[in-house]
């Protein structure tokens, strides 16, 4: 591992409805040494009151995912996508030339916990385009989003996937980069990674050649990005 990032270390943003946790530099949160990694730019871990959220505004040539962990998100756009987001879905937004959305809480009686995701394009200018799946886990390593859409997957204007890890108490499972980089982030559950234990929240960096074995604690649930080099 080349760069390790604990949950209570990261920046964290608290506007009454909206309680955020910003892995990398983000807002009013600025910190040179978390400014993403490689292409992946943004993880921001948010809690969405009920009834609340992000009012309509723009983005640009970033491709933006969501991956809802509890709760349910609205989407509206400017391209006339409008749809309900359900927890474990993935959604991806290429706001590409520009784009203008808006993103709020589904219930009026339950929080919206989700992770906001950015990694920069490949292409700048493309159409925007809109994504959304339910997407079963037919392995440890399962892939969400990838270049092309491979293996049912959402695509990506980027060289870059997403995977969802899952594993049970005491199954292990081995990361591996080759010329490239990854980032392992949790999203519930613990594991132990070489002499390290990571849990909710908690997130490492591999870069080129690295190996990690991770043997779960718990029931895990995890990401792992394999991004360009």
């Amino acid at each position: 591992m080349h760069y390790i990032r604990k949950a209570d270390e990261r920046g964290q943003a608290n506007l009454g409805w909206l309680q955020s946790k910003h892995s990398f530099s983000f807002g009013r949160y600025l910190d040179p040494k978390h400014m993403g990694v490689s292409t992946l730019r943004v993880i921001n871990e948010d809690i969405v009151s009920p009834g609340q959220g992000f009012g309509t505004h723009g983005h640009r040539d970033m491709e933006i995912i969501s991956y809802v962990i509890s709760g349910a998100l609205k989407h509206k756009d400017s391209t006339g996508n409008e749809y309900i987001v359900p927890a474990g879905d993935i959604q991806r937004m290429s706001a590409g030339s520009g784009i203008m959305h808006s993103e709020y809480n589904a219930s009026n009686s339950a929080a919206a916990h989700f992770l906001q995701i950015w990694i920069q394009p490949k292409l700048l200018g493309i159409t925007p385009s809109y994504q959304q799946k339910s997407i079963i886990q037919t392995a440890p390593l399962t892939p969400l989003v990838t270049p092309n859409g491979e293996q049912g997957s959402v695509s990506i204007n980027q060289d870059a996937s997403l995977y969802r890890l899952q594993l049970t108490a005491g199954q292990t499972y081995n990361l591996q980069t080759s010329n490239r980089k990854g980032y392992f982030h949790v999203i519930s559950g613990s594991a132990d990674a070489n002499t390290d234990t990571f849990s909710s929240g908690d997130a490492f960096a591999l870069s080129f050649d690295q190996q990690v074995t991770l043997t779960a604690k718990d029931q895990l649930e995890a990401l792992w990005f394999d991004l360009p080099a």
